[in-house]
């Protein structure tokens, strides 16, 4: 420990000097002179008084009497040493205040004056009893369960301001039976509540403020924090608390600071050291945010360990201090120089608060010479102005008595009614309700004596208590003041942001407020835009987390070995989106959405299907429309040549059904392109499959023409009555017939429809046609295959006719081509997807198509256009001479084989 640090320990040493337990201080004040008292505040019990000056009368009762045999004693806790709180002062000053007005009041308690001792526990279990149990004794007689004097009847206790006072009090209070209102923070570690049955809290339940602490944090993101709580009980069961709370919301603490709790100076600095080696912890920059639990005595040894920090060259804090409702920002009269900056931009939850109308004119009247009987104004002012009210020492001004409280810095005297100061305030009213309601009460059983003399039963404590749970009213500040079931105010919580400045003051901001009652998710309201943030933040929202936040598109990873708060980033799987920051799990999108390129949100798929406004669309009906205009250029050009030779020797009606059907081919192709419809997915594949079967069995009509043509030129063959358009006919009818049939079954069974593939492809919903019966698809197609097969036989098997007979040549070729062309079209099928699946349906319809044309009609329209000379009947006897042209060898040997009445 470096010598500043000793130097500092011995001037804190001399400071807080702890008044010995047995020091009690108890002052008693004629309502008539009824002013506060300064204190560090802790127990109240408030006393009724006759208005004027009674004596024991020889009647108990008097009908139109002046006195009353009542009174209600209020307790605080005030030190009057140098390391008093001069804030505490103000708790008694909202005592008399509201005493004050109660006594002005003609409605409320007529003929009935309140006034009030104060006494001081010094925050020690010892003085606590002792100080109680005087209220229960003789004035002055220190005497436990004996009580002489029938004008000190005690009817209600207020107090204590910390958890172990406000036990202590009741353990006495509840054997007597006499109503205890606490007005500072009551924690269940003290006891079941059921064994304080007298016992009232003016402050709402801890619980929601817990909770309302878990939502903050959660609120500006804060999961990597540090916790500071005192050293006691409640410390211990406020951890026990709190740490699942936020676990359950996604909060990790980083570290657990035990302060210790007010006890002698020895054992204080001696924890102080202790602390000083582990504030190290505390600079962690990681952690921007602390949870600060600890009712007063515990905020003064904060207070104590960043001021001794500051003056061991300890490198500064700037963090945001999250404190409880028990927070008061109350500094010793000692520490009235030391710096408040560290807790600038702290937020904390404070018990909601309103100041009654006339306060501030009260205040104004307080002086040093306002009440003899205050024995703690003097204190309060040389304390709070640094001065000397009689004899200097010195060192210290003279006090004129004329100094202005609205001139002390807020740190030890705040003129707007803190919190705490508000629920001595509301106490005192409850007391005062409860005690009208039972005199109201009493009233219906009076009886008379002697004529005109009234006498009312004498007023027990215990008899308050049921009038003192079911109170309700509306206090002068417009406040409804209620107890629930578990006999706790009904109230909310402000969030209060403090802001200091160097002068030692601040201001209260009021930036939020917990409403308990508020629907589920609704309970935090945030004013985000009105926090002022400490300045080492530079006026932006402060990070406390382990470490950086996995941004949208990334999912949190765990660390093997680290809390939860502590984790890697990892992209989310493909497919799946993660929208906010910090997410444990990636989600899907919904099935009309996909991720977009960083996968943190969904788009909505786009409908892919072949249209005619893209570029492979517009390829395909181009090349299309190409071919079947050229098929109409074909079959017109046959149309127009129609008695010439060679038109005549190949079937003219069968040259005509192919090419109608090979057009037809071309154009159904076009029912593929668009999107798919009710009409257009019935119509697909049935007329593609029955034309493209008209159109084989067409060329498998020519094949089997060929072969019988040169079977029925033999002398004696019994062929030559096969030939002719009977044989021809039939063939293309019952080729056509059947895959007819099956389409028929098709469409009665499962026929197509439009339907939406949205799982496929990624980023796009595929509009396409279910058709329905993938094996009737199939069947068509193996029909068609099998036409096909067919006809490559009969015109592989003619091949070696001879030379004039080769027309089987060319329907071979335009076989082979078309069942290549479906036969790699069912793999390609089977492997593609939406769009281009229609397209290579498409390209195979086309190829197929524009094999059977080029192969078996390209030879005739080269001997029609170009060598005309050819196709005359002089020129067949010499038709052998033109072997370099493929199609006059067939044509030459057709023309010789057929009779004249077929060609014709």
């Amino acid at each position: 420990m470096s010598t500043v640090v000793q130097e500092l320990c011995q001037i804190m040493l001399d400071f807080f000097k702890l008044i010995p337990p047995w020091s009690i201080t108890q002052k008693y004040i004629p309502v008539t002179q009824a002013h506060l008292i300064t204190s560090v505040g802790a127990k109240l019990s408030v006393r009724i008084v006759s208005k004027g000056t009674c004596t024991e009368p020889k009647h108990p009762v008097i009908l139109s009497g002046k006195c009353e045999k009542v009174k209600i004693i209020c307790c605080a806790e005030a030190l009057t040493d140098r390391s008093s709180v001069p804030k505490k002062y103000q708790h008694i000053l909202a005592l008399a205040f509201a005493i004050k007005e109660i006594n002005e009041n003609p409605s409320l308690l007529p003929n009935v004056t309140l006034g009030f001792h104060v006494l001081n526990s010094y925050y020690v279990a010892k003085t606590t009893f002792k100080a109680t149990l005087s209220l229960l004794s003789t004035p002055h007689r220190f005497v436990p369960n004996f009580k002489c004097d029938t004008q000190n009847h005690l009817i209600a206790a207020i107090g204590g301001l910390v958890s172990e006072t406000t036990a202590n009090m009741a353990t006495i209070y509840t054997t007597y039976k006499t109503p205890q209102l606490t007005y500072g923070s009551f924690s269940p570690v003290q006891g079941d509540k059921t064994l304080f049955p007298f016992l009232n809290q003016m402050v709402p339940n801890e619980a929601y403020q817990y909770r309302g602490i878990a939502r903050l944090l959660k609120h500006f993101a804060w999961t990597w924090i540090g916790l500071v709580a005192v050293d006691d009980d409640n410390g211990e069961n406020f951890l026990q608390t709190v740490m699942p709370m936020l676990s359950q919301n996604g909060i990790c603490c980083a570290f657990i600071l035990r302060t210790p709790k007010r006890t002698y100076m020895q054992e204080m600095l001696e924890s102080l050291l202790t602390l000083l080696d582990q504030y190290p912890v505390l600079t962690d920059r990681k952690v921007s945010v602390c949870l600060v639990y600890g009712e007063p005595p515990a905020m003064q040894v904060l207070r104590m360990l960043l001021f001794t920090a500051e003056m061991s060259d300890l490198p500064p804090l700037g963090k945001v201090w999250v404190v409880t409702s028990q927070w008061e920002f109350a500094s010793l009269s000692a520490q009235r120089i030391w710096d408040t900056t560290p807790f600038h931009g702290a937020l904390s939850f404070t018990v909601h608060s309103n100041e009654p109308p006339g306060f501030q004119t009260f205040l104004q009247i307080v002086r040093p010479s306002w009440s003899k009987e205050d024995g703690f104004i003097h204190d309060f002012w040389e304390q709070a102005f640094g001065c000397r009210l009689k004899h200097s020492d010195g060192y210290s001004q003279v006090c004129t008595e004329e100094e202005k409280l609205e001139s002390i810095p807020a740190v030890l005297f705040e003129m707007n009614m803190i919190g705490h100061s508000y629920n001595v305030y509301n106490s005192v009213y409850a007391v005062a309700h409860a005690l009208h309601a039972t005199y109201v009460s009493r009233s219906k059983n009076r009886r008379f004596k002697k004529g005109q003399r009234l006498m009312f039963q004498k007023i027990q404590p215990w008899e308050i208590n049921h009038f003192l749970r079911s109170i309700l009213f509306n206090n002068s500040a417009g406040d409804t003041i209620q107890f629930d079931e578990n006999r706790e105010l009904v109230a909310g919580f402000d969030v209060t942001n403090w802001v200091t400045f160097p002068n030692s003051s601040f201001v209260r901001v009021k930036v939020g407020q917990l409403e308990p009652e508020a629907p589920a998710g609704k309970e935090l309201i945030i004013n985000d835009d009105q926090i002022v943030w400490h300045r080492n933040f530079n006026h932006e929202l402060p990070l406390s987390v382990c470490n950086d936040n996995c941004y949208p598109g990334y999912r949190r990873k765990e660390k093997e070995g680290e809390k939860f708060c502590c984790y890697d980033c990892a992209p989310c799987p493909e497919g799946m989106i993660s929208g906010q920051k910090d997410v444990d799990v990636c989600e899907n999108c919904p099935e009309d959405q996909h991720p977009n390129v960083d996968q943190n949100q969904c788009i909505p798929k786009v409908l892919s299907y072949l249209s005619y406004e893209e570029t492979l669309g517009i390829i395909l009906a181009i090349l299309a429309a190409s071919l079947s205009l050229v098929t109409s250029l074909v079959l017109g050009t046959f149309i127009k040549h129609r008695d010439t030779p060679i038109v005549k020797a190949n079937n003219r009606t069968l040259t005509y059904i192919l090419l109608i059907s090979l057009l037809l081919c071309f154009l159904c192709s076009l029912l593929f392109i668009g999107q798919p419809g009710h009409v257009t997915c019935l119509l697909r594949q049935m007329t593609f499959g029955i034309i493209f079967s008209v159109a084989l069995s067409s060329v498998l009509a020519k094949t089997i023409t060929v072969v019988l043509a040169f079977m029925a030129t033999k002398p004696g063959a019994r062929m030559r009555k096969w030939v002719g358009k009977r044989l021809t006919n039939s063939v293309v009818f019952s080729g056509s017939f059947i895959q007819a049939g099956i389409c028929m079954i098709w469409l009665s069974t499962s026929p197509p429809f439009p339907d939406t593939d949205m799982h496929s492809l990624s980023g796009a919903i595929l509009a396409e046609c279910n058709e329905g019966s993938a094996s009737m698809f199939y069947c068509i197609l193996g029909y068609m295959g099998f036409l096909a097969v067919v006809s490559l036989t009969v015109a592989f098997l003619a091949r070696k006719l001879p030379d004039s007979f080769n027309e089987a040549k060319f329907i071979t070729f335009s076989m082979l081509v078309f069942c290549s062309v479906w036969l790699s079209f069912v793999p390609t099928y089977l492997s593609t997807k939406g769009k281009y699946m229609v397209a290579v349906e498409i390209f195979s319809i086309l190829c197929s198509s524009a094999g059977l044309l080029g192969c078996i009609f390209t030879p005739k329209c080269y001997i029609i256009v170009l060598r005309p000379e050819l196709n005359n009947r002089e020129q067949h006897k010499h038709c052998m001479h033109f072997r370099t042209y493929m199609s006059v060898k067939l044509t030459c040997a057709v023309i010789r084989a057929t009779p004249t009445r077929f060609v014709a």
